[in-house]
């Protein structure tokens, strides 16, 4: 693995000053990037910490802010924020456009080369620029199976993963069939992982705070889903094509 530098970055989004952290590979030349979307909860080490992984990989990586520099530890503020958000897709897409216009900016980006991961809420934010036609190489959602708006998910230009616990109340069996009509239905190339036994945030470390019925840590199915996501990366954004092999 390479080493690899981070800084925090200020941008506005949602009328609030959004702080995310920017993890860049060593080199200097141009790579591809992933925009990487958090938890409802908002940006925490755990978002941070995939960033820095994926810059060790060798991705440009932006861990964007849902807040504004918040994290949402009360469940009850958490879905006072969230609810109206995912119901609202232009929302998400600003905060997305805002996000990407950071990473975009960025001289290290290739910015013909970026995919969209997230969780949860970070997960409906890709999804929503994939409808909004951005051209994306790949998006990845894990907990984040939202369908959009009527007939929008044909605007997606490239391949789609989810990945989804089969215990997860949220993200419950009629909404994965929700969303997988909405994928065939636009013709989209797409897959979803159902992890067998895990629940809703099965991917995210045990935290020291309240957390909503329904969400646990699986650390078995966390380190697959990331091997998935890694995978997707790699057969969607090769690094190679950036290094001359």
């Amino acid at each position: 693995m390479t080493t690899m530098t981070t800084r925090t970055v200020e941008y506005p989004a949602d009328g609030l000053t959004m702080i995310g952290h920017l993890a860049l590979p060593a080199g200097v030349d141009r790579r591809p990037a992933v925009l990487l979307g958090p938890e409802g909860m908002g940006l925490s080490d755990v978002e941070r910490r995939r960033a820095d992984a994926l810059a060790e990989l060798g991705y440009v990586a932006l861990a964007f802010d849902l807040h504004g520099g918040r994290y949402l530890a009360d469940p009850e503020d958490m879905l006072a924020r969230c609810t109206p958000l995912l119901a609202d897709p232009d929302r998400m897409r600003d905060i997305g456009h805002a996000a990407l216009d950071v990473l975009r900016a960025e001289p290290r980006t290739d910015p013909d080369r970026i995919a969209a991961v997230g969780y949860g809420t970070g997960g409906a934010v890709g999804l929503e620029l994939g409808r909004a036609g951005v051209d994306l190489r790949a998006i990845g959602t894990v907990n984040g199976l939202i369908t959009g708006r009527p007939g929008e998910a044909a605007r997606i230009r490239c391949p789609v993963w989810a990945g989804v616990g089969s215990e997860d109340p949220i993200m419950s069996p009629a909404q994965r069939v929700a969303f997988t009509e909405e994928m065939r239905a636009a013709g989209v190339d797409w897959r979803l992982v159902v992890y067998g036994g895990a629940l809703h945030a099965f991917h995210h470390p045990p935290v020291d705070h309240i957390v909503r019925p329904g969400v646990g840590y699986h650390p078995q199915h966390a380190q697959r889903a990331w091997r998935d996501v890694v995978d997707l990366l790699a057969e969607c954004l090769p690094l190679t094509e950036d290094l001359g092999e």
